[in-house]
């Protein structure tokens, strides 16, 4: 498993676009993916290749998230997801 950690940068936070291309991203791997929102201690990681799961996790502007995956591509997978994050989806 491999796993890292970030903030969510965008105004607007996860909200349906960002999120649905996060999810396609995260489907185009073969390693399962998760998220999980770290400002929250009962929160538990969901699956990354769910939009219904990822849009209930109301994931806004600076939430500390941890994005893992375990499987063959399990470093890219994460490495690609936290890189679209990070590059705010786009939006300034």
């Amino acid at each position: 498993m491999y796993t890292k950690q970030t903030e969510l940068k965008n105004i607007s936070g996860l909200h349906a676009r960002p999120a649905s291309e996060f999810v396609a991203m995260a489907k185009s791997f073969e390693s399962a993916v998760t998220v999980r929102r770290l400002d929250d201690p009962e929160a538990k990681a969901v699956n990354a290749k769910s939009i219904i799961k990822i849009l209930s996790q109301g994931i806004a502007v600076g939430t500390p998230i941890e994005i893992a995956a375990d499987g063959p591509d399990e470093e890219t997978a994460v490495e690609k997801l936290i890189a679209m994050v990070d590059s705010k989806f786009g939006e300034d």
